[in-house]
């Protein structure tokens, strides 16, 4: 089964909140250490919006601010799209999963 992502905006402020939104991943391939998150909007990619990495317990939730990022502040509503790497403890990566939303 392919490794899964979703997410929802929540408590995601107007503009350029640095805490990252609540997200789920599901499947996590067996191995993974940490995963590795980097935002992009569709709309304007070549924005640095960034991402983050966290340590995985195996847990598939991640809480609102799990890492820290360049929120979104879009003008208009733009389409957000999140990818998450799994990674073993040597860096390799084991697994990938997208998801895109619109914000507003």
């Amino acid at each position: 089964m392919a490794m899964g992502l979703s997410f929802d905006w929540g408590p995601t402020k107007d503009c350029f909140d640095q805490n990252s939104p609540p997200m789920r991943v599901s499947d996590v391939p067996a191995g993974t250490e940490k995963l590795r998150f980097r935002m992009i909007d569709l709309n304007a990619p070549d924005y640095p919006h960034g991402g983050g990495t966290v340590s995985y317990n195996g847990n598939g939730k991640l809480p609102y601010g799990a890492f820290r990022y360049t929120g979104p502040c879009p003008p208009s509503p733009h389409v957000y799209q999140f990818t998450v790497e799994a990674l073993d403890g040597a860096g390799k990566i084991l697994g990938k999963a997208t998801a895109k939303k619109r914000l507003p």
